[in-house]
């Protein structure tokens, strides 16, 4: 099905582009408004999503699946947006060095990967709620609303895994 929707979007056809609004549109709205909370900006940003999947689509290919593609692009329209009007703190990788010299870059990218190696021992379910949080950027009642808990107990467990990590991580060094 997938495969479908990418020819027809490497055709450039319109039904290609209704095809792709009726099958991501609302994962996209999702994504897009978690980390937008002014609505005119997340349809704007929506919209973007919309023509940077369309311009990609000669690079797409037809044997893997769409929606990762799609998440990750309305995700980092979305933050991109964010950060164009306010630089905010509590990046999924603050910490990690810029990659200004070669040497720089390659200690950005060994801590990258000992995060993610350190997610990789986190439970699903505690490693959907760092995502949520430092990923897709949602708020705390939001988190709270759509996984049934209280905000205090996603609080409480954010804290938590925040230490855990720092733990896996080697202590304090680049951990918060």
């Amino acid at each position: 099905m997938d495969s479908e929707l990418i020819e027809l979007l490497k055709a450039g056809t319109p039904e290609g582009l209704a095809e792709l609004r009726h099958r991501f549109g609302p994962l996209i709205r999702y994504v897009v408004e978690g980390i937008l909370q002014d609505r005119r900006d997340a349809e704007e940003c929506v919209n973007d999503v919309y023509m940077r999947l369309w311009s990609a689509a000669g690079t797409l290919d037809p044997g893997r699946p769409l929606k990762p593609f799609v998440i990750a692009v309305a995700r980092n329209a979305a933050v991109s947006r964010l950060r164009a009007r306010a630089p905010e703190e509590g990046e999924l990788t603050e910490g990690i060095p810029g990659g200004s010299t070669p040497e720089d870059e390659l200690l950005r990218r060994e801590r990258l990967e000992e995060l993610k190696s350190a997610l990789g021992r986190l439970s699903p379910s505690d490693r959907q709620l760092i995502y949520r949080k430092y990923y897709y950027r949602q708020s705390i009642p939001q988190m709270a609303a759509e996984l049934g808990l209280t905000e205090r107990s996603v609080e409480g467990r954010l804290y938590r895994l925040r230490r855990r990590l720092r733990d896996l991580l080697g202590g304090d060094e680049g951990g918060r």
